[in-house]
């Protein structure tokens, strides 16, 4: 069953003076879909994430969130929550207090009647800040803080998540209560929109992406395709006949073995090295199990997702 567009842009336009923040962005966001927005420092992620919040208003184009026309005025829907740069939060105030004045300036009662209370609680409960619940947020770490603000979106049972790094700083158990919660919402219909630097959470959390350079859109599509983008990739293949593997390696048609060049750090004499696409790198092993070599270890020296973002954004392509 398809799916209505919790998020459509078309054509785009941001600038900011003399520049170009934002030039002719398309984007489409389903109910239920978590997309990750993706690209180099400067590339217009903030300045799209602030649009999707009513934070800025577009210079041009347009853009339909929730089913609503967004025009020329800082406002969105109701149902839109998440953050920018960061939560804004009250350093002063105890992190379960924080939550109760974001429910107060909404105009519910944080003290019990007609009461948000039990909502806080579950709120901070689901990211994991129970046990600080009680704490000034002035002591809490830049991941705590991230937490909290997830749990103030929380509040408002939002239709559109949206995130700016929601990964930063978390430690492994604030990550899971992040990704927990992220599922979830997902799964219940809410679309969430997020940017992050980091390809393990993309590859985690997202079925869609979007890869922005210089305020344009160089790639749009799912996870794998955006994989399948990386092209050749250099392979650490850790074998038990390093010179037998080397040898194989060389006679694989299509693969390159790199050569060394030397430097401070010597590489594991054990270790090879080899690039190519994953067609030529599954005949490889077919090659090395023929010719007896037991392979130990074959891991890309960069993940797959890193590289293709790193080819798409270095090298300026277009759709």
């Amino acid at each position: 069953m398809q799916r209505s567009p919790a998020v459509r842009g078309r054509g785009i336009r941001k600038t900011f003076g003399d520049v170009v923040a934002l030039d002719g962005v398309d984007l489409e966001v389903p109910e239920g879909e978590v997309h990750g927005l993706v690209g180099p420092n400067g590339a217009g992620k903030t300045t799209l994430l602030g649009l999707l919040l009513g934070l800025a208003v577009a210079d041009g184009g347009r853009l339909e969130i929730l089913g609503t026309p967004v025009g020329r005025t800082l406002a969105v829907p109701g149902g839109v929550a998440g953050f920018v740069d960061g939560p804004g939060l009250y350093p002063s105030l105890t992190a379960r207090q924080n939550l109760a004045a974001l429910e107060a300036l909404r105009g519910h009662d944080a003290d019990g009647a007609g009461g948000s209370t039990d909502g806080v609680g579950d709120a901070l409960e689901q990211v994991g800040l129970t046990d600080v619940a009680d704490d000034r947020v002035r002591g809490f770490s830049l991941g705590m803080r991230q937490r909290l603000g997830l749990a103030a979106a929380l509040l408002t049972a939002p239709r559109l998540l949206v995130l700016d790094e929601p990964a930063n700083g978390l430690d492994p158990a604030g990550k899971r209560h992040v990704h927990r919660v992220i599922t979830r919402l997902a799964a219940e219909g809410t679309a969430v929109v997020l940017s992050s630097h980091r390809m393990d959470d993309l590859a985690a959390l997202c079925s869609e992406v979007t890869v922005l350079a210089t305020g344009r859109v160089v790639f749009s599509g799912t996870v794998g395709k955006l994989a399948a983008e990386s092209g050749e990739l250099d392979y650490r293949l850790l074998t038990s006949d390093a010179a037998a593997a080397r040898k194989v390696a060389l006679d694989t048609p299509g693969l390159h073995v790199p050569l060394d060049r030397g430097g401070d750090e010597r590489p594991d004499p054990g270790v090879l090295v080899v690039r190519g696409p994953v067609p030529v790198i599954e005949d490889l092993v077919v090659r090395l199990v023929q010719a007896g070599v037991a392979m130990r270890e074959l891991a890309p020296v960069v993940a797959p997702l890193e590289a293709a973002f790193l080819a798409l954004t270095e090298n300026g392509r277009t759709p």
